[in-house]
């Protein structure tokens, strides 16, 4: 482990910045959400489109990883972004309230706050992770990226539940309140988090090269093979992901006849899964060390899994009540877990795969195909099922066609786990130290 290597409080104190970025974010697209549908009496597909534009700010997410390349720091662009995305929540509030009395106003204003969150995600997402990456000991990956993620799921329960009691009895100036509130908390916990956790920044010869332009910038970074490769690994995996998240509970609710609180028990339990998947390779790297499983088995393994899980969901729809949905969602969940937090680590070894003072812009690709693919995945899924369903005379087998496809999805994104083999120049290194590199080659 180098001298600079984050111990595991500073993980930590990352985690809980994961965890501020996710509250404001959980409270615009979802607790806003809900009063729009609800509390306004306004179409659902205004939310939809309002979060499609907070998905599409982050295609800047490789010029905003690029500024942090630029100075060497982290730490300033990690601030910045949190206050964007702080001053975009309380905007968004603002803006649903104001949609009561004047929609057309309102409207308006929500569309640039959605904007700015976007922008704001993509620039705290981005450095908090190419941070991370390049701080924490490669044995720990794993380990870190699951602790980051729990953390930032545990922060999501405490901020649901503690807003949406904070909003009752529900009123305009309440929601801007409480919105407010979130914002604050989520800017302060991120300051005094990364406050001092990165150090001095490094001397300005070691970033020359990083004062290239964006445009170049971004030309080398996407010319290289393990770049494109896994841009494209996770752009497809997202995909299937994406698709599956909206759809288990209109399945459950329109095969299995759930209500709503059973189908949202449901999700319970699938995200109850995905947990006990991602503590599952945490610990298991945890355990491990250098002698663990590596990343990309683990990537390939929650792939599959998703994939078979997917296969059963499919299968269940077409057997009928019978069927164990609930054991089959809960392993799907694990196998989203085992994937999700495979990836990420994946993507945190491969972030010094290249020239290092590109770390932001190659970290920023990702995350914009990763953001890019979740909000096409929504709605390719729901538009595929509709479109199905007035085809076909039975729904089960419009959601069948819809999980089978992304099962397929799935399987293509583990065999393209196989396709990255990174040239790191660091096997001497590996085979003088003793180890082995984080990411084997594997077949080129």
């Amino acid at each position: 482990m180098t001298k600079d290597s984050l111990s595991w409080i500073g993980i930590v104190r990352l985690g809980l910045v994961q965890t501020a970025l996710g509250a404001v974010v959980v409270f615009s697209t979802s607790t806003l959400n809900r009063v729009m549908v609800v509390e306004l009496s306004l179409p659902a597909m205004l939310p939809g489109a309002l979060v499609a534009v907070h998905y599409g700010a982050q295609v800047l997410r490789p010029r905003l990883g690029h500024g942090s390349d630029v100075n060497g720091r982290r730490t300033p662009w990690i601030i910045g972004g949190m206050s964007v995305l702080a001053m975009g929540g309380v905007m968004a509030a603002a803006a649903t309230g104001l949609m009561g009395a004047h929609l057309v106003p309102g409207l308006a204003l929500a569309i640039a706050a959605f904007l700015l969150i976007g922008i704001g995600v993509g620039a705290t997402g981005t450095t908090l992770l190419v941070l991370l990456a390049t701080h924490v000991d490669p044995s720990r990956r794993a380990a870190a990226a699951t602790v980051v993620w729990v953390i930032m799921i545990a922060g999501f329960v405490f901020t649901a539940a503690s807003a949406g009691s904070l909003l009752d009895p529900f009123s305009p100036l309440r929601l801007l309140a409480v919105a407010t509130g979130v914002a604050s908390a989520a800017t302060v916990v991120t300051v005094s988090a990364v406050h001092g956790l990165e150090g001095p920044a490094a001397p300005r010869s070691v970033h020359a090269g990083s004062r290239t332009p964006f445009a170049a910038a971004l030309s080398q970074v996407s010319s290289e093979p393990v770049v494109r490769r896994f841009a494209i690994f996770v752009f497809v995996s997202m995909l299937a992901y994406g698709a599956e998240e909206l759809l288990i509970e209109p399945f459950a609710g329109t095969v299995f006849g759930f209500t709503p609180g059973q189908s949202s028990k449901l999700s319970g339990v699938q995200h109850g899964g995905v947990l006990v998947g991602m503590l599952l390779v945490g610990g298991a790297g945890a355990i491990g060390g250098r002698r663990a499983v590596p990343l990309p088995t683990w990537t390939i393994a929650g792939c599959i899994a998703s994939a078979a899980a997917l296969v059963s969901l499919a299968a269940a729809g077409l057997t009928g009540p019978s069927w164990p949905l609930r054991t089959t969602v809960f392993v799907l969940g694990v196998a989203n877990g085992v994937y999700a937090v495979a990836a990420i680590g994946s993507m945190m070894a491969l972030v010094g795969a290249g020239q290092e003072s590109r770390a932001g812009v190659r970290m920023g690709l990702w995350g914009a195909a990763q953001a890019i693919a979740f909000g096409l995945g929504g709605l390719a899924g729901t538009l595929e099922s509709d479109l199905l369903r007035f085809v076909m005379t039975k729904p089960t087998s419009a959601y069948a066609a819809v999980f089978a496809s992304e099962a397929a999805l799935f399987i293509v994104a583990a065999m393209m786990v196989t396709r990255i083999n990174p040239s790191c120049g660091n096997d001497v290194a590996h085979q003088r130290a003793g180890t082995r590199p984080i990411w084997p080659a594997v077949v080129g």
